[in-house]
């Protein structure tokens, strides 16, 4: 072989090395970024959107456990005033959501579906809305755009979050609040009216 011919395979043989080492370098990269968007800042976070979601699960909670009733109150995203203890006697869905958070959009339709079929229904039964780490103005805004029909409790910087006594810890979370206005039932994560619906009737029934 040539002398040129044995620099030519000289230089191509490191250039493809070169370029290995470059892939290499950039796929690693991409990996290990410590942007708010790598694997591993996800990974340390729990969630990819900046909530934490549930998967949907159904917990029913026996009347000997629900422990002490619940003190919601205040003011909506739309400056009315709501309060539990205006619905006595009543079994209330209550959903914490937020208009930032995907699941929340998906399971709106659901809960539009599920409130329309109970409440025309069951004249003891109510829904409101917790509104959560977003101004009323933007929670507004949501409602009216998807035309949901029930009111939502402005967000006021967790303090109702803490009267749930820690029964929504995801974005989604739906509370069914027994007649006493104790936790009877919950779902973490988006639900389907079908889901709801058996679980208010459910509670009512008990």
């Amino acid at each position: 072989m040539s002398g040129r011919a044995q620099r030519a395979r000289h230089r191509a043989r490191w250039a493809w090395a070169v370029s290995t080492v470059v892939l290499v370098l950039t796929a690693a990269a991409c990996g290990t970024t410590s942007g708010s968007n790598s694997v591993a800042a996800q990974a340390r976070s729990g969630d990819r959107k900046g909530y934490v979601s549930g998967d949907g699960s159904v917990e029913r909670i026996d009347p000997a456990n629900r422990g002490t009733p619940l003190t919601v109150a205040g003011p909506t995203v739309d400056s009315r005033i709501w309060s539990l203890q205006d619905h006595p006697g009543q079994v209330v869905v209550l959903n914490v959501w937020g208009s930032w958070c995907p699941p929340c959009i998906t399971e709106t339709p659901e809960l539009d579906k599920a409130y329309r079929n109970l409440t025309s229904r069951f004249k003891d039964v109510s829904f409101i809305g917790l509104d959560t780490k977003e101004s009323p103005e933007s929670a507004l805004a949501f409602i009216r755009a998807n035309r949901v029909p029930y009111l939502s409790l402005a967000y006021d910087g967790g303090e109702r979050m803490l009267s749930l006594n820690g029964k929504a810890p995801a974005t989604p979370t739906t509370l069914i609040l027994d007649r006493q206005h104790r936790i009877a039932a919950r779902v973490l994560g988006p639900l389907t009216a079908s889901t709801l619906e058996g679980l208010v009737e459910d509670v009512r029934a008990a």
